[in-house]
């Protein structure tokens, strides 16, 4: 059987969202309530409207989707994965708009080295738009970022 391609993935909601109660392995660390699992297409929705000098960070989605969703929270795991998909399916060319996936970031202004290209690509793309990026050990990260963050309705 054929790899899926990122853009077929993006396109395949399963039987996505899905409500749940937060189980209670999850509570200890995300407390009570319910959590959603959204589908890969919401979260590519989400970051095709961060505008340009804007960012957002995975949290920043994950909120907005607990929030369309009511519920408690977004699954982080499910979350930064169709981050990744909506990247690699903006660069594939195969029938899904091109969105400007680097300015999505991860937990505290971080770059996401599985972005296509990987942390320098997205260092790049960010600095054409102004913003500036620092390296701090193995990581990179934005400087000021919670300056730019872009506001979800």
């Amino acid at each position: 059987m054929a790899k899926k391609t990122d853009t077929e993935k993006l396109r395949d909601s399963k039987d996505f969202p899905r409500i749940v109660p937060i189980s209670t392995k999850m509570s200890k660390r995300w407390g009570t309530g319910t959590i959603v699992i959204p589908t890969p297409m919401e979260v590519y929705e989400l970051m095709s409207q961060i505008p340009n000098g804007k960012l957002a960070t995975i949290n920043d989605l994950r909120a907005a989707l607990a929030k369309k969703h009511g519920a408690t929270i977004a699954c982080p795991i499910c979350t930064g994965i169709f981050a990744r998909i909506a990247a690699g399916a903006s660069e594939e060319g195969r029938g899904v708009e091109k969105i400007a996936y680097w300015r999505t970031l991860k937990v505290g202004g971080v770059l996401n080295e599985k972005y296509p290209g990987g942390a320098e690509a997205q260092s790049k793309l960010l600095e054409l738009e102004g913003h500036t990026v620092k390296k701090k050990g193995s990581r990179y990260i934005v400087e000021n970022y919670g300056k730019k963050l872009a506001a979800f309705d």
